[in-house]
Parts: structure tokens; sequence; C-alpha cells
């Protein structure tokens, strides 16, 4: 930072730390940041798991109902508690009246429930979000937005035209590379396939979801079903990690043939998943819509091909039949199977395989830290020339 720039940083988000991927992206981020001796991290948060002892905590209470006034309410009291401190920068990862820096994790919410939940008719929740956003967007205090893909920036700017291209930078989430290269592929890949009754040479894809309607697992289920037509001899499993609605996805699979290939695991802790990505063969979300998609992110650090939608920020860094491939959801069900064929080939896969670890490397959060310091940085100067 410029000398005399103190680094006072108030970072907002309503929950910290917990389980989902825009809530671990940002922890992850600002511990990393919180590093920094020239920071002072103050993180502002409803709810929160305390991983750093360089940040120093505030509570922001919300009102949960009526459930519209839930954004409204956090936006309010996260502005109150901020102006009993003097911060040079304010971060936010969620809708606020007013930031130095926004990060988007989030697409517009009018565009989200119109076209992404279909919902013909938005709720007093949806209109007070949609209000609060447009407060965001029009701040004459926000000098940078940060979308975490281009697809995320291109639905922002589509929303809010008055807002300059230049005003929004496309900076991917990071991922641990170490997680992954810390542990031994084949006893990995051993161990995990002993423990489920999957042979060695079984080609393993590896679904990871929460979300599996959003996440597009019937379009998923499908391509393989079409795979498996086409190839009645080869050996698979679906890997399905995650828990959802299973019921219809049970059904769905018995239906179309491809039952005895899939194996449910259910939710398992964030840090013990990375065995199943190295004891994989390729990796699979076709999303109806994702911003990003971290998931895709921590397959490519596990040397995975991955197979993903055009609906997918992660698009970003998928080079088609590079390092994985992007396929048409409206074609979901020859385009996955297509790749499928085209990965069964060792020497195809292995080649594809060593490209995304490439690609992950080049994500690592270390170059992601290294590039919000930058944006700090320039706002920080900015700040001090137009300060009294």
């Amino acid at each position: 930072m410029t000398k005399g720039f103190p680094g006072k940083i108030a970072v907002v988000v309503p929950k910290y730390g917990l389980l989902g991927g825009g809530e671990g992206h940002t922890a992850e981020l600002t511990n990393r940041l919180a590093l920094n001796p020239r920071y002072e991290v103050h993180v502002f948060a409803n709810r929160w798991i305390n991983h750093s002892e360089n940040i120093t905590f505030h509570h922001v209470p919300i009102l949960a109902f009526p459930k519209f006034l839930s954004t409204i309410s956090f936006a309010y009291f996260a502005g109150i508690k901020m102006d009993l401190n003097n911060f040079d920068i304010i971060h936010t990862h969620e809708r606020i009246f007013r930031a130095d820096l926004c990060t988007l994790h989030w697409v517009p919410h009018r565009f989200w429930i119109q076209k992404v939940r279909g919902k013909k008719q938005p709720s007093l929740f949806d209109y007070a979000t949609m209000w609060m956003e447009k407060k965001l967007a029009k701040s004459k205090r926000c000098h940078k937005f940060v979308a975490v893909s281009s697809l995320t920036k291109d639905k922002f700017i589509q929303e809010y035209p008055n807002i300059a291209s230049s005003e929004v930078t496309v900076i991917h989430p990071g991922v641990d590379i170490d997680k992954f290269t810390k542990l031994d592929r084949q006893t990995c890949r051993y161990e995990v396939r002993k423990n489920l009754g999957i042979s060695m040479e079984e080609i393993v894809v590896i679904f990871v979801s929460m979300n599996f309607d959003i996440k597009g697992l019937d379009y998923l289920m499908m391509g393989l079903s079409e795979f498996k037509e086409r190839h009645p001899r080869e050996k698979f499993k679906l890997l399905i990690i995650g828990k959802s609605n299973n019921g219809k996805y049970v059904s769905l699979a018995e239906k179309i043939g491809i039952q005895d290939n899939i194996l449910y695991m259910g939710a398992i802790p964030h840090d013990h998943i990375a065995k199943f990505y190295l004891a994989s063969d390729i990796f699979s979300m076709p999303s109806r819509f994702d911003t990003f998609g971290l998931t895709i992110l921590e397959a490519m650090a596990a040397s995975l091909p991955v197979i993903v939608s055009t609906n997918v920020g992660a698009k970003d860094i998928v080079k088609q039949g590079i390092n994985g491939f992007i396929i048409d959801n409206a074609k979901h069900k020859n385009e996955i199977a297509d790749a499928m064929e085209l990965l069964l080939n060792n020497t195809v896969r292995m080649r594809m395989s060593k490209n995304s670890f490439n690609t992950a490397l080049n994500c690592r959060w270390e170059k992601v830290v290294e590039k919000y310091c930058d944006l700090y940085r320039e706002i920080g100067i900015k700040n001090q020339s137009t300060s009294p």
C-alpha cells in the first residue's frame, strides 16, 4: 500500500466461513488477505466460523421475520456498525447501501428469479433484494465491482447499463492446490475404489453439489444413459457427492437404465472430498446456471478433465478438447455422451488431465490475493486523493 495509507478494511458478508461456495470463497480470500501485515481486517457478519486470529469480527443483526426485511436489515445494521469506525476500504460480498468494492458472487436478482428460478411473480423478499441491489449498483462510492466470471459480469452490465465495463473486473475464485498435491493419487484411487466396490478399470465420473436440480444432475444422467446405449460393455460409475432431493433422481436412473451405475455418497465434509476427486477420472457439472462453480476448479486441481455447460461461469477456464468440454444444455444428452466417448481413450484423458492441473495452477489463491491487493491499492489511492 502507499505510504500513509493504513489499510483498515471492512469486509461485509452475512455468513462467513459456513458451508457454501460463495461463503467459502469469501472466507478463504479474507483469511489470506488478513495475513498481510499492512491490513487491519474487520469482518461484519451475522454468523461466522473464525479461522483467523488476524480478523476482528462484528456481529450484524438480521430481522428474519418478515422475510423481506432480512436483506434490508442486514445492510442497515452493517452500515450503522461500520459508521462507528473509520475504514479506508469497505469490501462487500453482499447487497448493502454503500461500499468501495463489491465482489459479485451473484447475478442480478431479477435475472435469477425470472430466468433461473422461473418465477412469474416476485415476492416481497424479491422486491426488497432488487431494491437493495439497485441502491448498491447506483452508489456513487462504489468504485469497483469484481465479477467471479465473464458470465456474471455480462449479466450485471446488462441489468445496469449505467455501469461501465471498465468498472467491472473479472477475478476468478482461487483454489488450494496443496490440498490435492499432498495426497497420493494412487493410494486414494485404490482405497476409495476398494471401499466402494469399484474396480480399478472402471471409468468414474464424479458430481459434487448440494443442489442437484440447479447443477443439472438430470442432464448428466441422461448423457450417461446415452453413452451406455452406445457402449453397453463399457463399465463406469457415477459418484454423486452432496445432499439434495435424491428420490426423483433414483426414479430417473431406474427409468433410463443406469441405476446400477450410480453411487450416492451423501454429504461429505469438505476437508475429505479431495480423495474422492483423486479417485475419479472425469468431473461433470452441466448446470442450468452457475456464476462460477468452485467444484470445477477443485476438480481441475485434482487433474480431472471436466464437462460443464455453457451456463457455467467457470467455462472461462475450460478450453474445448484441451482440459475439458463445454456442452450446450439444449443438446446435453448427445454432447455429454460424445465427450465421454473421447475420454474413453486413456491417452486423451491423461493429456487433458495434465492440462486441467496446469489450468488450476494459474488459479491458485496466491495469484487471486495479489489481484485483490492491487485493487485495494488502487481504491486506497483514489480515496486518499478525494478525501478533504
